[in-house]
């Protein structure tokens, strides 16, 4: 996905995403070595993780920790039954409906997040 001097192959979307994270990382660590990144990320987000990983390298190729890893917490997206009385895990074909008992629903409790959780730094002297 990612040449030397050629162009980025991957997904446009979530290099942009990471660009974000990185120049937000780097504002708040200053000139300290990330050693990793974690990222929480909703399966109803837009984002996707594979695409994520995939463009991380490029993301931080020009900052002062090309080495920095990005770990994910995937964050399975659920919605509230108000007829259960329950959260329920949904899928990517979510139809509006409880997936156990197929009241109408499209309260969304969980599966839109996309935020930085933390950045490891190096505890020795910065590069």
């Amino acid at each position: 996905m990612l040449a030397r001097h050629g162009a980025y192959d991957g997904p446009v979307h979530e290099l942009g995403l990471l660009r974000g994270v990185v120049t937000a990382v780097e504002r708040t660590v200053g000139a300290a070595r990330v050693e990793a990144v974690g990222l929480r990320v909703g399966t109803r987000s837009g984002a996707v993780p594979e695409a994520l990983l995939g463009a991380w390298p490029l993301a931080v190729a020009d900052t002062a920790w090309p080495d920095a890893r990005l770990e994910l917490e995937v964050v399975q997206a659920a919605v509230w039954c108000p007829a259960c009385g329950a959260e329920r895990a949904i899928d990517e074909y979510f139809a509006l409906a409880c997936p156990v008992c197929a009241t109408p629903t499209a309260n969304l409790v969980k599966g839109r997040e996309f935020e930085v959780t933390y950045a490891d730094i190096d505890g020795g002297a910065p590069p």
